[in-house]
């Protein structure tokens, strides 16, 4: 899995990385089919903006998340990214499909 970190009006320090590195890694937990991350931390004014793009094989997932903490700001990243991730787990393995492929027959 390929992983990046860029920063707009912002310099990614090596904690920082770390911190969006971790905090995502609960994305990978969730999915064996992710390919790669693209993350972008960006200050404007007071905001706090955290947007990321996972690539998995067959669907895009993209979130973003603002806040007044960049910190916050990831977290919140992660929770969606986490929810996205799950719900595009549960749409693959759709089991009503199947029952009612049963019932039909």
């Amino acid at each position: 899995m390929q992983f990046n970190v860029t920063g707009h009006h912002v310099d990614v320090t090596p904690s920082l990385r770390g911190y969006v590195e971790k905090k995502l890694d609960r994305i990978v937990r969730h999915s064996d089919r992710v390919m790669d991350v693209h993350c972008v931390l960006t200050v404007e004014k007071l905001r706090h903006r955290a947007e990321a793009t996972v690539r998995l094989s067959g669907d895009v997932i993209h979130a973003d998340a603002v806040h007044e903490d960049m910190y916050a700001a990831i977290d919140a990243l992660a929770d969606k990214l986490d929810r996205g991730v799950k719900k595009h787990n549960e749409k693959r393995n759709d089991h009503h499909a199947a029952e009612a492929q049963k019932n039909k027959a």
